[in-house]
């Protein structure tokens, strides 16, 4: 039985984030306030011991995860797999301009998978890449290990979909990761009732405190 954990972690706040403008892969630094954010974060995510960090090449994650890499002495491994979405001509951005000067393909994107944002990447490629990058991250992770990746909006809710079983245009039920906040998924095991192909659960959604432990009819 291996029940692995996953814990999906969204970097800290950034200025850009606290005017609501489109960072996309723009490597913006954390503020004073996400940087308050992250250290606080970590001194609750150390209670999951995890085994392994992993994070998006971006400062904003990178720093991100390095909080809780002092904390559980573990050295934080980066891959540009776990970046936010490329969104082109949109990055720098904020949401009301992008409104105003792309209505229809702002309108577009927000249930369509294939739509380019600001001639940037898809839902289907940012999901693509960041599976790519947690499987990789995935080697070498025990049974009941926990592996934490500190990424981006998007991005880990593009990888979320994917990994749920869920047809691209269901992501949109997923809502927002706040700045700092995680997702945890445990891993199924063989004697756990599921659909073909499915091997993860989500546990805790958008969280800020460690999941509690629950018991269910299938387990």
């Amino acid at each position: 039985m291996s029940n692995r954990r996953i814990v999906l972690w969204r970097h800290g706040r950034t200025s850009w984030n606290s005017i609501n403008r489109f960072q996309g892969q723009e490597d913006v630094p954390l503020d004073e306030v996400g940087l308050d954010q992250v250290r606080r974060a970590a001194l609750t995510l150390i209670g999951m011991n995890p085994v392994k960090i992993v994070s998006s090449d971006l400062e904003r994650a990178r720093v991100t995860a390095e909080a809780l890499g002092k904390l559980a002495g573990l050295e934080v491994h980066t891959d540009p797999d776990l970046r936010e979405t490329y969104a082109g001509v949109w990055q720098g951005l904020t949401r009301t301009e992008i409104i105003e000067q792309f209505p229809a393909d702002f309108a577009a994107w927000g249930g369509d998978s294939d739509v380019r944002p600001g001639g940037g990447e898809t839902r289907l490629e940012v999901a693509h890449r960041v599976i790519r990058g947690i499987d990789h991250a995935l080697e070498g992770v025990p049974a009941n290990g926990t592996l934490v990746v500190a990424s981006h909006g998007g991005a880990l809710r593009a990888g979320l979909g994917r990994l749920l079983g869920l047809e691209p245009p269901q992501w949109a039920a997923l809502g927002v990761l706040a700045n700092a906040q995680w997702t945890v998924l445990t891993e199924l095991d063989q004697q756990t009732p599921r659909p073909a192909g499915l091997n993860w659960r989500l546990q805790e959604y958008n969280a800020g405190t460690l999941p509690e432990p629950a018991m269910g009819d299938d387990k």
